[in-house]
């Protein structure tokens, strides 16, 4: 199967969702339709699979190979796939991450164990990341929590992790605090061996961009990749006025793709392509359950204030 060779996440790389059909199956030409739109929008570097946007929590180990192969057979010859690793245990880690290497990824990204919940060492992290390295040679991107949460690494473990497995090569940054934020983009890509940090603060992505990131991995790319790929650009080319325009744009979906409870930021996006007539149905599997009307109403003003729906569209499907 196709593989990009020597790639290093960076730049703009939406994290596509999955349709499910009635039944709760995976509904593979809905699921084929929405990796073409995504493909087609010009400056994206990848594309992600088998992560919180596809509810990777609720899809079995085939389930996840069978997304990889579809994804590969639709778009794995133009852009490289990065692929979840989604485990509380680092043995099924290293079996995910084995799978996807045969199966043509280009790179893993490495959500934390629920276990460090209760707490963590840089030894834990250590030993599951190298069990994962161990068992793939793809580039890493460690995906960065909340310190909060528990799930988040500490600087000093972060530096451990990227000094001792080489084939970490990015972050994903949920670090929702922007000193900390800061911190990660100006010590991890300045090392001898550079760590890009690639923000999914999605609710704030301009201000987390000006900061210098050099790369973006977010679910509501699934819905706008086209606007987060010209924010991105116009960030980098130091165009100030057309970030702001932008960003104004991306502002109304940011306020309600991540509005409380957050477990349903991908429901909503999947609602927002129900509405811009990309998928044929909203259906998450549970627990998460359908939207009520009255949010779906608001989905459908964002996508209006954001210029993606029309007006009297807007008022004619109320």
């Amino acid at each position: 199967m196709p593989r990009h060779a020597a790639y290093v996440p960076h730049g703009v790389i939406p994290a596509v969702l999955l349709p499910f059909q009635e039944d709760l199956s995976i509904d593979e030409a809905g699921f084929r339709s929405h990796l073409r739109d995504i493909a087609a929008t010009e400056g994206l570097s990848a594309v992600t699979i088998n992560a919180h946007s596809t509810e990777v929590a609720s899809c079995g180990f085939d389930e996840q190979r069978r997304v990889l192969e579809i994804a590969q057979d639709e778009i794995g010859d133009r852009l490289p796939i990065v692929h979840g690793v989604w485990a509380d245990g680092s043995l099924e880690a290293a079996r995910i991450a084995r799978m996807a290497t045969a199966g043509g990824a280009s790179a893993l990204l490495v959500f934390p164990p629920a276990v460090f919940t209760l707490g963590q060492s840089p030894e834990m992290a250590l030993a599951h990341f190298k069990r994962i390295a161990d068992a793939s040679d793809l580039p890493i991107i460690v995906f960065q929590y909340p310190l909060a949460t528990g799930q988040g690494y500490p600087r000093d473990t972060l530096l451990r992790l990227c000094e001792e497995v080489p084939t970490i090569r990015a972050i994903k940054d949920w670090a929702g605090n922007v000193q900390q934020h800061e911190v990660h983009i100006r010590v991890l890509q300045s090392l001898p061996r550079p760590v890009n940090v690639l923000t999914t603060h999605s609710a704030w992505l301009l201000s987390s961009l000006v900061l210098g990131c050099n790369g973006l991995l977010s679910g509501s790319g699934s819905v706008i990749p086209d606007l987060q790929a010209e924010l991105f650009r116009a960030v980098r080319e130091d165009d100030l006025a057309a970030a702001r325009r932008l960003n104004d744009r991306i502002y109304p979906l940011a306020r309600i793709f991540y509005s409380e409870p957050w477990s349903d930021m991908h429901n909503r996006m999947k609602e927002a392509l129900v509405l811009l007539g990309r998928l044929p149905r909203a259906v998450v599997r549970p627990p998460l359950v359908k939207l009520s009307r009255g949010e779906v109403d608001r989905i459908r003003q964002a996508l209006v204030e954001a210029g993606l729906l029309g007006r009297e569209t807007g008022r004619n499907a109320a």
